[in-house]
């Protein structure tokens, strides 16, 4: 069991709800349900089929065109209010992750070795309750495109969509996501302009030496000495290339080598996640670690390949879009509705692939402090708290009314 604690269970002497649209609050109750149904059918990456069906189905019964098939098993669906020909595109992702639940919730993970770890069930929860009022009330005047994405956890599902063509089908003039995130009060929300996160790389290094004994080595050239000395080079990059006010981040998360004790294996290999904040310190880490890999290898006598993976580009905010959503929030809930002096984060998310294409902005909303926020998410432990569903599916329709206004 995780030492963590996500109760969404209301105590005695529980607090108050936090702030929603009373139309929003009143549909709380199915939304949740529909929250925990998802967590506890949890779907990877391109396999979201059941939560791909539910998302359709109630789509389709409040009355929004709806297509499928984009990166597989996206939905999107639309709705036109109005004679504006404004565009809007408000996205959730999907997926699961490959990580064996420990929370104990009644609604936890009925599948073995896949959870919710990331709140993708309550992104995709908050966007329906948004997509409920919306069809309803149509107070907004243009075109309005809920994207429900899948693959988001590592296999660039967002990429996948613009390439299935989904701008074409779907123009946005801009684009806005939402994120959950443990430790910040539950309710509030953090905004940061400009590069507000990391890009994400994986980097494998080969290296290539000749194997032999262990108690002869004058007869074998050991890839692990030489990928030892990487390891060990490749902490300079950063602290030595990059400049001191930018980031970068270079960790070797796997070094794989023989299963012998007295045999000098033939090949090593070393596995990289890579992280900046800057494409253009991306692009440095990317020269500096080929360059270190290759001639340390030939150092030892060794040889290395390098095999530098682009995944997830820079997370790039618009500063125009980010100020109009902070006056969103400020309007709606004043300055104690905002994180303050938030500071960009070092995970990467594939919004980053619509945010190359499309101005936009994408915040996180506070899923809570200590017990009320549970575990990190990526955890065994975690679970997206309940309470701040209408919260954020009112910021959507704040966020929608007020860039589509009638006015």
């Amino acid at each position: 069991m995780q030492a963590c604690i996500n109760s969404n269970r209301l105590p005695m002497n529980a607090p108050l709800p936090l702030p929603a649209l009373d139309d929003i609050r009143a549909h709380e109750a199915e939304m949740v349900a529909i929250r925990h149904q998802i967590h506890g059918n949890p779907e990877l990456a391109y396999e979201e089929h059941a939560t791909s069906d539910l998302v359709a189905e109630r789509l389709t019964r409040w009355g929004y065109e709806v297509h499928r098939g984009l990166a597989g098993t996206g939905v999107v669906g639309t709705l036109r209010a109005g004679t504006s020909t404004r565009r809007i595109g408000l996205r959730a992702d999907m997926d699961a992750l490959p990580i064996a639940e420990t929370s104990g919730k009644p609604w936890a993970s009925k599948v073995f070795g896949k959870m919710h770890a990331c709140g993708h069930d309550g992104h995709t929860a908050m966007l329906l309750s948004a997509a409920r009022y919306f069809a309803a009330t149509r107070n907004f005047d243009g075109i309005l495109h809920l994207v429900f994405q899948p693959a988001e956890e590592g296999l660039a599902g967002a990429r996948k969509m613009l390439e299935d063509g989904f701008l074409d089908l779907f123009p946005c003039d801009a684009m806005f996501g939402m994120h959950n995130a443990p430790g910040v009060p539950e309710g509030q929300f953090q905004l940061v302009p400009g590069y507000a996160m990391a890009s994400g790389d994986t980097c494998i290094i080969k290296v290539n030496g000749v194997g032999g004994h262990g108690a002869i080595p004058q007869n074998a050239v050991d890839p692990v000495v030489a990928g030892a000395a990487i390891v060990m080079a490749l902490q300079s990059i950063v602290s030595r290339n990059v400049p001191p006010l930018h980031t970068g981040i270079i960790s070797v998360g796997a070094f794989l080598a023989g299963d012998a004790p007295n045999v000098i294996p033939g090949t090593a290999e070393l596995r990289l996640t890579v992280r900046a904040m800057q494409p253009q310190v991306r692009d440095l880490l990317e020269k500096r670690i080929a360059e270190i890999a290759t001639t340390q290898a030939a150092v030892y006598g060794a040889t290395a390949d390098v095999n530098y993976i682009r995944r997830y580009p820079v997370l790039n905010n618009d500063p125009a879009q980010t100020d109009f959503c902070r006056s969103v929030i400020r309007d709606w809930l004043g300055e104690d509705g905002l994180v303050a002096n938030p500071e960009p984060v070092t995970a990467s998310e594939d919004f980053a692939f619509f945010l190359e294409k499309v101005s936009g902005c994408y915040v996180n909303i506070g899923n809570g402090v200590g017990s009320q926020g549970g575990c990190m998410v990526h955890n065994a432990g975690y679970d997206f708290n309940d309470r701040v569903l209408s919260t954020g599916a009112t910021y959507w329709v704040r966020l929608t009314e007020t860039y589509l206004s009638k006015g």
